[in-house]
């Protein structure tokens, strides 16, 4: 079973001609990336999706992750690739530079990001929700609670989750019923439970730094009585190390259609005295806070179809270059058979895949350096006008991209015909993992409320008539 190869040829040419990587190192903070360095980069990212993250795709899809008294062991070989990953600071190339990580910009991170998502889908979720976790926490957190948590978590030494998913409150979060009670030493102690937290634990890190959304003792009813707290697994000491176990456990993870590899957990917070955790940020505005990291995974997610797509078509294609069947029209000579990569129907379908796949990275690529003007561009008029831009193309990414990603995936046991339905050959994996990402972050439905309701109709069109 042939390995992914990032596609640094077609990853270049947006990033060059596309996007224009100009857009990007003319802002002030980074003047000093130039095109030699975004390409030694991504090559090594290549090297590591390619050598260490793809070769565990299918067996730990196959091993799954395994829950036991309140512990999750991952498939063999995750845990020394976490380590791996983190030890080459692949984990902090987004992350702020006062805490060790090297603010590299989003229009950089997001290609490599795409190597991890094709690589191993599993793997990369559990990265991908520290990033966000630690964007909430530099953006909101107060300097105390940055110090406690961030350094250890953009080194890779402690890990991150987003908790905001209940059972009786599913995408309706206005029915959240976690309650945090306030303690004399500013702390507070949290009570609920919480489902769908995606690496909620495991065996890379020591620490797990949960940010859970929960209701402070008479707090309103509804989404305005929300505010958000930081419970780690296990509870800092002033000098960083680990203290006491914290009142928060795993109680089960799901058996899943697929990203076998990444354990969905059942969190409990408040068994015993409660689970202590800090407020990020001021009270009850908890659930604007959250769609700091949640944009941040709306968006990673939209590049994970993206991702699943790539290496759907690149196992297709190895696929109809190797099979022998039929003759194709126009075929002269004594042969009696060709690769079915003659056949137009199947070009037809690998051309579908192909362009589809180099629309979809043009558009998440464009976006990230959207992100990076509006976030670092020396005037506040243009930091807006791009901020209403990514605003109105995070939607598009996420919704276009994954439901195109499940297509393509769809399309690649097309391609290899009946073999495709054996999990023998890999093609069927790739769907099975696709087919979360139209629901992670939001349904595609919701997408589209946000995408007409807020994004749009909120103010008249005006970014939308722009574009």
């Amino acid at each position: 079973m042939a390995e992914y190869v990032a596609p640094l040829k077609d990853m270049k040419f947006v990033l060059e001609h596309v996007v224009g990587l100009d857009q990007v190192n003319q802002l002030p903070a980074w003047q000093d990336l130039t095109a030699d360095l975004v390409e030694a980069i991504l090559e090594e990212a290549a090297k590591f999706a390619g050598e260490v993250l793809s070769p565990l795709n299918a067996s730990g899809d196959r091993a799954g992750a395994h829950y036991k008294d309140g512990e999750v062991t991952m498939p063999a070989g995750f845990k020394e690739a976490y380590r791996q990953y983190a030890q080459a600071g692949w984990n902090n190339i987004l992350s702020p530079t006062d805490f060790g990580g090297q603010g590299l910009p989003h229009l950089v991170a997001t290609p490599v990001e795409e190597m991890w998502g094709a690589a191993n889908l599993a793997f990369k979720l559990c990265p991908m929700l520290t990033q966000g976790a630690i964007e909430a926490i530099h953006m909101v957190g107060s300097e105390e609670l940055q110090r406690r948590f961030l350094p250890r978590m953009v080194s890779g030494e402690w890990t991150g989750t987003m908790n905001l998913t209940e059972p009786q409150a599913g995408s309706d979060l206005s029915l959240v019923r976690t309650r945090a009670a306030p303690q004399k030493d500013g702390t507070y102690r949290l009570k609920g439970q919480k489902i769908f937290i995606t690496y909620g634990e495991h065996d890379y890190t020591e620490n797990i730094v949960h940010l859970v959304l929960a209701r402070i003792d008479g707090a309103p009813e509804g989404v305005k009585g929300i505010s958000l707290f930081a419970v780690p697994k296990f509870i800092p000491k002033e000098d960083g190390s680990l203290g006491r176990r914290n009142d928060v456990k795993c109680v089960s993870i799901e058996e899943k259609l697929g990203i076998h590899a990444s354990p969905t957990a059942v969190m409990l917070y408040g068994e015993h005295e409660g689970a202590v955790g800090y407020l990020v940020g001021e009270a009850h505005r908890g659930l604007e806070y959250m769609f700091i990291m949640m944009n941040a995974a709306r968006l990673s997610v939209g590049l994970e179809g993206v991702a699943i797509s790539e290496r759907a078509y690149q196992r297709a294609l190895a696929w109809s270059r190797e099979r022998l069947q039929g003759r194709p029209v126009g075929l002269s000579g004594g042969a009696r058979t060709a690769p079915i990569v003659q056949h137009p129907d199947v070009k037809r379908m690998l051309l579908t895949m192909k362009s589809l796949t180099e629309a979809m990275r043009a558009l998440a690529y464009w976006t990230s350096a959207v992100l990076d003007r509006a976030r670092h561009h020396q005037d506040e008029a243009e930091r807006k006008r791009c901020q209403g831009l990514v605003d109105l193309l995070i939607p598009v990414v996420k919704g276009w991209s994954t439901e195109n990603g499940i297509e393509i995936a769809s399309l690649g046991i097309q391609v290899h015909g009946g073999m495709g339905y054996i999990e023998e050959t890999g093609a069927a994996q790739h769907l099975r993992d696709a087919r979360i990402t139209t629901i992670y972050e939001g349904t595609t439905g919701i997408q589209a409320n946000d995408l007409v309701g807020r994004k749009v109709g909120r103010e008249g069109g005006r970014t939308a008539f722009a574009l």
